[in-house]
């Protein structure tokens, strides 16, 4: 130290770098530790967005017996594409639309193993825009809802098999409530695979809500919603902008994951307009708005049969066959070869073949028995009707019947048969002991009626034609004929059904004792 006491002229001392070492060796050891953990929560992101597929399962006939379908005929070449409806495939066995992995295996095994072919959407709606067959023995599978079992259960089952299906995306609950639905990274590699494509089943509206005071549940797509703090039932403008909205969210959402644009609509629980609360003005702009966005709509439940063909393509509605946890791969195909189109040269002696009929109306019996005699209807029962092969002659358009009836007796019971069964435009022939009147339901010619004398007999020898005139003739005479309308051909396709009617007290039904079909 000077003698003034101040400090000497030193050289400084440099900045100590050790507490910066110290700092970045800590950030790194940290960085290191954190390591391991930042990877596992990646993964479990990942795992959690695109979950590990489960391994098909051992092929198997999932029925118990032989083979899967080894006692169903397959359907005949040359058929319309039946479309089958599936929603979910795992192992949980609580609900009925949960297909096992097994069973779901066994089905794709049986069609494979009977000639069928998968189509994509871009196939299905080129079939029903032209009419023209994708080929014999084709179906088109698809998946309501976009449940998670679709990607881990149902995808690596449709790879061992080389197969192609269709997902219907509720698109507002992709990625939620997981694993439940699927997740958008899981859609985007089902899509990558060539295996799927995506279709809509709205943004949100797959589900129930009030629609009435009482609180009764039903869709709110096809509902108009009981809103409880105004005390009121929405009104059309706010139902349709609603739907309208929902709509279109839900191909915004598809488009904008890069997924192609869907083509079709599946009704959120198959629920029937005819079944909801709009009215007849509301359920027509409904119509109009899923038209107007997609080639067609798929439902479950139809009004009338409705399998993929001309006449489904004029009603702008496909119907599907349902496969649940009960379907067998045996079953399954029993069922398309009940889909399975015929024409008229097909249908040999069909009073011979019970299992071709399909009973209307509540008499709990099932054949023609009761229109040929063989059985009678329960007691109070005044009329009894079946359908002849409902879903394989749904586009029918050009067939002549000739038919032979007995047991008429005075005005008390009568024979029908109605042509067109199942169109907008049926017409209906009754025949009794001396009379035969012809009735189409035509909106053109509402309430048309032609009516004729006959030479009163207990039995009566019947002819009638399709398409666009329908003609009559009774024991060689002509009786009646209605001309079509404008509509087209298509519109008023149809196989027919017969029918018997008693209302006298001494209980006498006709019958019908010969029925050839050309």
């Amino acid at each position: 130290m000077s003698s003034d006491g101040s400090r000497g002229n030193r050289p400084r001392r440099r900045p100590d770098g050790r507490p910066l070492l110290r700092a970045a060796l800590g950030l790194l050891t940290a960085a290191v530790v954190a390591l391991p953990f930042t990877a596992a929560w990646q993964y479990d992101t990942l795992r959690r967005a695109v979950a590990e597929q489960a391994a098909p399962p051992a092929p198997s006939s999932g029925d118990g017996g032989p083979g899967p379908g080894a006692d169903a005929e397959p359907a005949p070449a040359g058929n319309a594409p039946v479309v089958l409806a599936y929603h979910d495939v795992g192992p949980d066995d609580r609900s009925r639309y949960t297909v096992s992995p097994e069973h779901f295996d066994a089905q794709l095994r049986a069609l494979r193993d009977a000639g069928y072919r998968t189509l994509t959407t871009r196939e299905f709606t080129g079939f029903l825009r032209t009419g023209r067959t994708p080929g014999p023995r084709t179906v088109h599978l698809t998946f309501d809802d976009g449940t998670h079992g679709l990607w881990t259960h149902a995808d690596p089952v449709l790879a061992r098999y080389g197969m192609k299906a269709a997902a219907y995306l509720i698109t507002g609950q992709v990625g939620t409530h997981r694993p439940y639905y699927l997740s958008w990274p899981e859609v985007e590699r089902m899509a990558r695979s060539g295996r799927w494509d995506f279709q809509a089943h709205t943004h949100l509206s797959h589900e129930r809500a009030a629609v009435d005071a009482a609180g009764h549940e039903r869709s709110v797509f096809t509902n108009r919603l009981w809103l409880a703090d105004e005390g009121r039932v929405e009104t059309s403008d706010e139902y349709r902008r609603r739907v309208a909205a929902d709509l279109d969210r839900s191909i915004r959402d598809l488009v904008r994951h890069d997924l192609p644009r869907p083509r079709l609509f599946a009704y959120p629980f198959s629920e029937r307009l005819d079944e909801s609360n709009l009215g007849a003005r509301d359920a027509d702009a409904l119509r109009s708005m899923l038209r107007e966005r997609f080639t067609a709509t798929l439902t479950n439940s139809a009004a009338r049969p409705l399998p993929a063909g001309p006449r489904a393509a004029a009603a702008g509605q496909v119907q599907r066959l349902e496969v649940t946890r009960d379907t067998t791969a045996a079953g399954l195909l029993r069922e398309l070869g009940r889909w399975a189109t015929v024409t008229p040269q097909d249908a040999d002696r069909p009073l011979a073949h019970p299992a071709h009929w399909q009973t209307t109306g509540a008499t709990g019996q099932a054949g023609p028995g009761m229109l040929t005699g063989g059985s009678r209807p329960p007691a109070g029962t005044a009329y009894a009707s079946a359908d002849y092969r409902p879903f394989a002659t749904a586009d029918w358009t050009d067939y002549r019947l000739r038919a032979a009836v007995g047991g008429l007796h005075g005005t008390s019971n009568s024979a029908g048969i109605t042509l067109r069964a199942g169109s907008g435009h049926p017409v209906s022939l009754s025949v009794g002991h001396h009379t035969a009147s012809l009735t189409t339901a035509d909106p053109e010619t509402t309430g048309d009626r032609r009516s004729c004398r006959l030479k009163p007999s207990a039995t009566h020898r019947i002819t009638v034609s399709t398409p666009r005139h329908v003609r009559v003739s009774v024991d060689g005479e002509t009786c009646a004929a209605v001309r079509a309308g404008r509509w087209r051909v298509a519109e008023g396709a149809g196989g027919f059904s017969l029918s018997v009617r008693n209302d006298g007290p001494e209980r006498q039904w006709p019958r019908f004792t010969s029925l050839k079909v050309g």
